[in-house]
């Protein structure tokens, strides 16, 4: 039901139902006007959000215009051309749609939030100052009516003249006010058809050409769309047929030796490890490493050396495996290095034209073998304390003597008591086994403990000058223990022990006064109340 129409004659009587239909052309026009301000920050709101998504869409814009696809190989195909200059094609075609959107933006104020806060402003708030002044005569008039009502009839009859011409302006001001507020609301209720819908539809009509430009763009756009397209298709076809290969290569070189060497222009290329002595010990450091066989260049980067020779490392002389030597022009001594397995040693070999090492001689512990180390020793024992530790595993003096323990028949600490020991040393309790180990000393038959004596005093000697030498105890065991030791069998967990046989050298040489003093307690020691160390 629409609203009441307001009769100009209606504003003389001022009945109750005039009032009434007052009202409700009031209440229409505040609701109006709320719906207008939601209205006007609705559309600010979307105003901001899309001066947003087009700033969003401009820095997307700007990202597809700024990378460069890089394919694989030293030349494209026209595929991966028109692929990669159609992140630019995108990026444009994105540029033009923002261009008609900022248009939209900008008119969007003119064509759609300034009119209708006009109309608010200018047309209802008109009502509302109308409102006003109609109830202020309207207080005036019926204020003064009364006064004017309640005059004595005994007045003059000037004064009573006076008082009728007062209340006739006053009601005539009240008529004024009255009249002009009826049609002040009902000329605004007519004009809010048109001045409210026309900036909705202006703003409507900017959106319809901005899609329609989208919809212009589409059009235009769908011959390179369809090219492009055809361009993908190519690309994907061409990857499924190469990935096909590329696995097939992958497996194939998967299920190959391990002995596969790729192509290079090394003779041989890959990582290696490579043992570094330091005061406490040594480590073992991963470095990349190539060989060119003409020039004999050996590289771990960034270091460069000449090579001079290549011998495989054997077993029992070191606790790790798939070891080999180098001696290079450079820098004396031996390097050591590990591959990753013994087909990787055995190319690495191949390509710097490796020995094998020289066959051990057999040595006795006699009396020739005792003069021999007895003669190692003392020239040794002259260089002291200026020892370089390189000279430990160069062909020389220390060289010899280490060979004459290693060529024994039997390793010193003899292959009966080799399991003793490993043992002994993965108590938990230090103590037992210091015991432990020298009360297995002392189980040596007496030759062997001699040589033994002999040995470890002389260490023991050149590891108090360790901070000269750096040949400390540790290092000391770690270069003996393979060489006093040895397991009968050669197997993976005779490797795992070899690091206990370092202990074990390790205890000897640090405690080797105290092996006396232990001989009464040897049953007592080799069954300690203790738990062992797992292997």
């Amino acid at each position: 039901m629409g609203l009441p129409t307001l009769e100009f004659s209606d504003s003389f009587l001022d009945s109750p139902e005039f009032r009434d239909r007052l009202q409700c052309h009031e209440v229409e026009l505040e609701r109006t006007n709320r719906f207008i301000k939601e209205l006007i920050k609705d559309g600010n709101s979307l105003i901001s959000a899309l001066r947003g998504l087009s700033l969003a869409v401009q820095r997307f814009s700007q990202s597809l215009q700024e990378f460069q696809f890089e394919c694989i190989g030293d030349a494209e195909t026209d595929d991966e051309i028109n692929i990669a200059q159609s992140l630019k094609e995108f990026s444009q075609l994105l540029n033009t749609m923002e261009e008609e959107r900022k248009r939209l933006i900008q008119n969007a104020d003119n064509l759609l939030i300034s009119p209708l806060e006009r109309f608010r402003k200018e047309q209802i708030g008109a009502v509302k100052e109308g409102k006003k002044q109609f109830d202020k005569e309207t207080e005036r008039y019926y204020s003064v009516l009364e006064k004017h009502l309640n005059l004595s009839s005994r007045k003059k009859e000037s004064q009573l003249q006076e008082a009728d011409a007062q209340i006739k302006k006053d009601r005539q001001g009240f008529y004024d006010a009255s009249l002009q507020y009826v049609f002040k609301i009902q000329e605004v209720q007519e004009r809010k058809k048109f001045e409210f819908v026309e900036p909705l539809l202006a703003f409507l009509q900017g959106l319809f050409t901005f899609y329609h430009e989208g919809y212009e763009l589409a059009h235009e756009f769908e011959p390179y769309k369809q090219h492009l397209q055809f361009n993908l298709q190519n690309a994907r076809n061409n990857f499924e047929s190469t990935r096909v290969e590329v696995e097939r290569l992958m497996k194939r070189i998967r299920s190959a030796e391990e002995d596969f060497k790729p192509p290079s222009s090394f003779a041989m290329e890959g990582h290696l490890y490579i043992q570094e002595k330091r005061a406490l010990g040594s480590v073992w450091t991963r470095y990349y490493c190539t060989y060119e066989r003409s020039s004999k260049m050996f590289s771990m980067t960034p270091e460069v050396f000449r090579l001079r020779s290549c011998v495989r490392r054997k077993t029992d002389s070191i606790d790790k495996r798939f070891c080999f030597d180098i001696e290079v022009i450079e820098r004396h001594g031996v390097i050591t290095l590990q591959a990753h397995s013994e087909a990787n040693r055995r190319l690495w070999m191949e390509a710097m034209d490796g020995k094998e090492p020289i066959p051990c001689f057999t040595a006795f512990l006699n009396e020739a073998g005792f003069t021999f180390a007895k003669k190692c020793i003392e020239l040794i024992e002259a260089l002291l304390p200026w020892l370089d530790s390189d000279v430990w595993d160069n062909k020389t003096i220390t060289s010899a003597l280490k060979d004459y323990f290693r060529c024994l028949a039997e390793p010193l600490l003899t292959y009966r008591l080799h399991k003793d020991f490993v043992r002994a040393a993965k108590f938990e309790d230090q103590s037992y086994r210091v015991r432990a180990i020298h009360a297995l000393v002392h189980k040596l038959p007496e030759k062997n403990k001699s040589m033994l004596d002999l040995l470890t005093n002389h260490l023991f000697k050149v590891s108090s000058h360790s901070d000269q030498n750096q040949m400390t105890v540790s290092n000391l065991g770690m270069i003996f223990g393979p060489t006093l030791m040895r397991s009968q069998e050669e197997t993976v967990a005779a490797m795992m022990n070899i690091k206990f046989q370092n202990i074990v050298v390790e205890i000897i040489i640090e405690n080797h006064k105290k092996g006396a003093a232990v001989a009464q307690s040897v049953e007592w020691t080799l069954h300690p109340p203790c738990l062992q160390r797992g292997a």
